[in-house]
């Protein structure tokens, strides 16, 4: 195993910047998870630490080692793809053995690394089946075990479960988490999906445009996230993000004046924000709850999940539906009209930059007049 720490890490195709001054570090053993939409950049980055990438600046250091130039096969990891790459003739087994033939193994020890692995991902039964004979999963399950009988440093998985039907999906997440467990590899884990994201990792990258917009556990990521992009990003259904304007700030809150005219106040660290501000306030679903006098809005639709229900509401003070999540004694009716309470230690406070106020601890404290 190895720890795995990139250093101002640049990469641009042609006149688009890619990866942009990038500085991010694994511990040994840990499971990070790198998420974001569509062209964010961190697929390349992966592919930049598997090698199959050259940077334009910066370091890669894969242990003590600095690995800028090597290629992949010299880096100490395997890489499990999106498309499983199996060849269409070989059985499982021979995909599994392939890599270690090809660098010259004897039988014995291939043998025995891939009954190893065959055995802790549960396909031994399929050993002989050719690809086309497997199902989704079981193919995935075989490109990992080619992975892990090379004994990597270093687990690299490119959006590994995206091919996958949602239930397999979630079947899956538990698979790789018990893997992980049992192999305590470093791994690095590429996925669009927040809520694979938030399962599987120990701490989770996010990024937006080449660039790392947080890194952290799931829990400081929904708590304190650090700009409105990660605000936004993280929790399903999202943050409500309403737009607002400072009346007043100081170190022990803001008090703030919604788009409808609505008084609101947040339990942020304010100092030095100025009258008239333009700012964004947000409030989780969760948080948000029916009150004799608050922010107008009217139900429009109540989503119901079995276990959890949601209200999508309409409301002057935003252009999007907000969504308040319904406790159990709640009786709320489609074209019915209520008013929310935005408890100012639940609300979040966003500069016009996109940059959070930091968050004031939990207790007792004034906001600020």
């Amino acid at each position: 195993m190895a720890s795995v720490a990139l250093r101002g890490i640049s990469k641009s195709f042609g006149t688009a910047a890619v990866l942009r001054d990038i500085d991010l570090s694994v511990e040994d053993g840990e499971f990070v998870v790198l998420v974001g939409p569509s062209g964010c950049g961190k697929s390349t980055l992966l592919r930049v630490v598997a090698g199959l990438e050259e940077v334009d600046a910066g370091e890669i250091l894969i242990g003590d080692a600095r690995v800028n130039g090597l290629p992949p096969a010299k880096r100490g990891i395997a890489m499990v793809f999106q498309s499983y790459a199996l060849y269409p003739h070989m059985t499982a087994r021979q995909n599994m053995a392939f890599g270690l033939r090809l660098g010259g193994k004897d039988r014995p020890t291939v043998d025995a690394a891939v009954a190893k692995a065959a055995a802790l991902l549960d396909i031994e039964p399929l050993l002989e089946r050719r690809p086309k004979m497997l199902s989704g999963g079981q193919r995935q399950r075989v490109a990992i075990g080619r992975a892990i009988v090379r004994e990597p440093t270093v687990f690299l998985f490119d959006e590994p479960l995206s091919n996958l039907d949602a239930e397999l999906r979630v079947r899956m997440r538990y698979e790789f988490a018990k893997l992980h467990q049992r192999l305590a590899t470093t791994t690095i884990y590429v996925t669009h999906d927040q809520v694979e994201a938030m399962t599987l990792a120990d701490r989770i990258a996010i990024m937006d445009r080449g660039r790392v917009e947080q890194f952290g556990t799931a829990d400081e990521l929904y708590e304190h996230p650090a700009s409105l992009f990660v605000a936004g990003f993280i929790g399903s259904p999202r943050m409500n993000l309403l737009q607002a304007s400072v009346e007043s700030g100081g170190r022990s809150g803001a008090k703030v004046r919604l788009r409808d005219g609505t008084a609101a106040a947040a339990a942020v660290e304010a100092a030095g924000v100025g009258k008239g501000e333009e700012v964004v306030l947000g409030i989780r679903p969760e948080h948000l709850r029916p009150s004799p006098q608050g922010l107008p809005a009217t139900a429009t639709l109540i989503e119901s999940l079995g276990n959890i229900r949601f209200a999508y509401l309409a409301s002057p003070a935003s252009d999007e539906p907000l969504i308040m999540q319904l406790a159990a004694g709640d009786r709320i009716a489609p074209g019915e009209a209520l008013a929310l309470s935005l408890p100012p230690e639940s609300c979040y406070l966003f500069r016009s930059d996109g940059r959070a106020f930091r968050r004031l601890a939990a207790g007792p404290g004034s906001i600020a007049a």
